[in-house]
């Protein structure tokens, strides 16, 4: 699931033209900032609008990539972004899988918007990816249920770089005041929880880079 030759930059996100809304985000960013926790401001299509330092520092230790860095679009950098597995734990089933389940979400909805066609156009490219997304993901949500997909209150692994932090869980609020919804836009917070074990040792080096076609969790359709 690593990225395929032939990905698209994504397009500039769009600055609200309502001058209000401006100040309203610029705000807003400043209330971020006092947040400890990693913190983002999401449109439609996972675009970033508004990210906090934490949210930054947690994300600092991968390399520059195209079209999948976390500053720029989330969804990008879940699904190909060679280095997702360093900083989000258990990638595949804890990150992968509902992240496709809230894109297919959002193909339904938002079917002729370009910037999800260019991800599901990549999504395509990719064929365990592709397995995943058409057969083995209708399987998955029917196996942990609707409620394991949606972020709020979901219990995930990461591994911060801070070694304070080191291998532990976070839990996915969603803050979206009315107003950012009335844009469009998904605020969510990760809550970093207090690390119950010792980071594992390292065996070789910390960055281990994913080759295409990783995903194992759901298997490729026998030809």
């Amino acid at each position: 699931m690593a990225y395929q030759a032939g990905g698209q930059r994504p397009a500039p996100r769009p600055v609200p033209e309502n001058p209000e809304a401006q100040a309203y985000l610029q705000d807003y960013a400043t209330l971020l900032e006092a947040v400890p926790f990693p913190s983002v401001v999401l449109d439609h299509r996972w675009d970033v609008v508004v990210a906090n330092t934490a949210f930054a520092s947690l994300f600092r230790g991968v390399s520059s990539h195209p079209t999948a860095m976390p500053g720029d679009n989330f969804l990008r950098f879940v699904l190909f972004h060679p280095d997702a597995a360093t900083v989000l734990g258990e990638h595949e089933s804890s990150w992968c899988l509902p992240m496709l389940a809230h894109f297919a979400d959002a193909v339904e909805r938002h079917g002729h918007d370009h910037g999800l066609q260019s991800i599901r156009r990549e999504i395509a490219q990719d064929p365990i990816m592709e397995a995943a997304y058409r057969q083995g993901l209708p399987h998955w949500i029917r196996a942990v249920g609707e409620g394991a997909v949606e972020p709020d209150g979901a219990v995930r692994p990461v591994l911060h770089p801070d070694p304070r932090w080191g291998a532990t869980d976070c839990r996915i609020v969603d803050e979206t005041p009315r107003t950012l919804r009335e844009m469009d836009y998904t605020r969510l917070t990760m809550v970093l929880r207090e690390p119950r074990r010792p980071p594992p040792a390292p065996r070789g080096p910390r960055r281990a880079r994913r080759a295409a076609g990783h995903l194992c969790v759901v298997p490729e359709p026998q030809a």
